[in-house]
């Protein structure tokens, strides 16, 4: 009897990007962490997320501060009449615009 593949409807690069619009000043472990890959894997999805636009990254001492930008739409060809926030709204129960006002207070502080 073989085991069931483990599959998901949620891409890491989903996940950290959800995560990232939850807490915009953890660390590549921290988020590594929570979703369940590696912490090399992480900065590779940050890294790709940042060269599409989807986040920005600034320094803050030693820390960097995440922001998502909510606008954009999605990348699959079939999907791109749905913008960010709709998918960010999906997976959290929490209302975006207050999370992301949240965020924006976090990064000015």
């Amino acid at each position: 009897m073989t085991s069931p593949s483990r599959w998901t409807f949620i891409t890491n690069h989903g996940l950290v990007l959800s995560y990232i619009s939850h807490n915009s000043t953890s660390t590549a472990r921290e988020i590594a962490q929570y979703i369940g890959v590696t912490e090399r894997t992480t900065h590779k999805i940050i890294s790709d997320l940042e060269q599409a636009g989807y986040i920005t990254r600034r320094r803050r001492g030693r820390r960097n501060v995440y922001s998502v930008d909510p606008n954009l739409p999605l990348r699959h060809h079939t999907k791109k009449d749905v913008i960010v926030s709709e998918l960010l709204e999906a997976l959290t129960s929490r209302d975006l615009h207050e999370i992301m006002e949240t965020s924006s207070n976090d990064s000015s502080a």
